[in-house]
């Protein structure tokens, strides 16, 4: 069971578990190493190391001065872009308050995922929006046993911005307008609230689609580098934040990554997601129990690790006497999936001794998640493992103007 993630520059209603990855060989990156090497490997190059965040909630940052646009950031963008200054300084900005280099790797880094996720577009276009929206309003409606004549006519009522709701919906262009359009509708219609179940169906948003909810909780950890004009929500949908939250998301956590695909693929199936779907795999070659590697080794309920045992613990369990382990100590270590601190974990360093025994060799710590992407959208095969090379295709190609 997978908790709902991120899509891929995508209207995020669903996201569901289950596709296969295969291998992409590429060079690897010079300014994106691991923290440590796997004994037996050969050294890659270093990673990014961001600082730790602050354990406890920080202020708001005080009025700074911004930093001017770097001429490496403006000459690294692609042609045909308005206002290259203006992009090339909100990404230095977010770099340089992050404590993150404005290395010619992470600025491609950053750069690839906005030209996959909006094609520099600070509010993406979302083609067929009026259709998705209005099958959402009509599948809840059905779930409530509200008449269609009765969900039309509410429709009708006029919005605050003049117009009826019918007329707002069959405009929509852009996720920042339908974000409004459901505050709107929650707070103004009276079935707005039964219609919706108090749900904003929003989850990702900007320029690099970055979650919401990270937003949410980057900034209880780090102060926001710009003066806040309205909720997280709000800043997201910006170009400034929108970039700010997704180069965070994306750079401003240690990983133990010998090329930057993996950080790719993790944007999009969640941190730390490629290291634990080798994990899985490492699981599957000890206990000789099929793991889907997705990259979740616990169930969870919204943010919180669900009671349940999930198929990756069962099967650890079964290892309890070899992994010298009780049940208590390998689901303690688990609950430690989504931070580095993992792979410094009993659970985690006996496991892979055990794997590497049987296995005669030194095994790759990082692996490309399994995850199949699914949205009203998405009319063919859409896979983490897609988004990843796409998103690198387009860090070489930035990579190739630095050179």
């Amino acid at each position: 069971m997978h908790r709902l993630r991120p899509t891929i520059g995508l209207l995020t209603l669903l996201v569901l578990a289950g596709c296969q990855s295969t291998g992409y060989e590429s060079r690897p990156s010079p300014s994106l190493p691991p923290e440590a090497t796997v004994p037996g490997q050969q050294s890659p190059a270093p990673v990014i190391s961001a600082p730790p965040a602050p354990s406890a909630p920080v202020s708001p940052a005080a009025t700074a001065p911004l930093p001017a646009a770097s001429r490496q950031a403006i000459d690294l963008l692609p042609d045909g872009i308005a206002d290259r200054t203006g992009w090339a300084r909100d990404i230095d900005t977010a770099l340089d308050h992050l404590g993150i280099p404005r290395s010619a790797d992470n600025l491609c880094a950053a750069m690839a995922v906005i030209e996959q996720e909006s094609t520099w577009q600070a509010d993406p276009v979302v083609t067929g929006l009026p259709r998705i929206v209005r099958k959402e309003i009509d599948s809840r409606a059905e779930r409530y046993g509200i008449p269609k004549i009765v969900v039309s006519a509410a429709l009708e009522k006029t919005s605050p911005d003049g117009r009826s709701y019918t007329k707002r919906i069959a405009a929509l262009r852009t996720e920042k307008q339908m974000n409004t359009l459901f505050d709107d509708m929650l707070s103004e219609l009276p079935l707005g609230k039964t219609l919706l179940s108090g749900f904003n169906p929003i989850r990702t948003g900007g320029p690099m689609q970055v979650s919401i909810a990270f937003a949410e909780n980057h900034l209880r950890q780090r102060a926001y580098p710009y003066p806040r004009t309205g909720s997280v929500r709000h800043e997201v949908f910006t170009r400034r934040g929108g970039l700010y939250f997704g180069i965070a998301n994306l750079l401003d956590y240690p990983a133990n990554y010998p090329h930057p695909r993996y950080r790719f693929a993790d944007f999009n199936a969640g941190q730390y997601s490629s290291r634990n779907a080798a994990f899985q795999s490492a699981i599957t070659r000890v206990s000789g129990r099929k793991l889907a590697p997705d990259g979740d080794l616990l169930r969870y309920r919204g943010d919180t690790p669900s009671e349940d045992v999930s198929a990756t613990e069962a099967a650890l369990r079964t290892l309890a006497g070899r992994l010298h382990l009780s049940a208590r100590q390998i689901r303690s270590d688990l609950e430690r999936e989504k931070s580095a601190d993992f792979s410094h974990t009993r659970l985690y360093d006996r496991l892979w001794q055990l794997a590497e025994r049987k296995a005669g060799r030194a095994l790759p710590r990082e692996q490309l998640p399994d995850i199949l992407l699914q949205s009203p959208k998405i009319q063919r095969k859409l896979t983490t493992a897609w988004f990843a090379k796409r998103v690198e295709w387009r860090y070489d190609r930035c990579l190739a103007r630095a050179r």
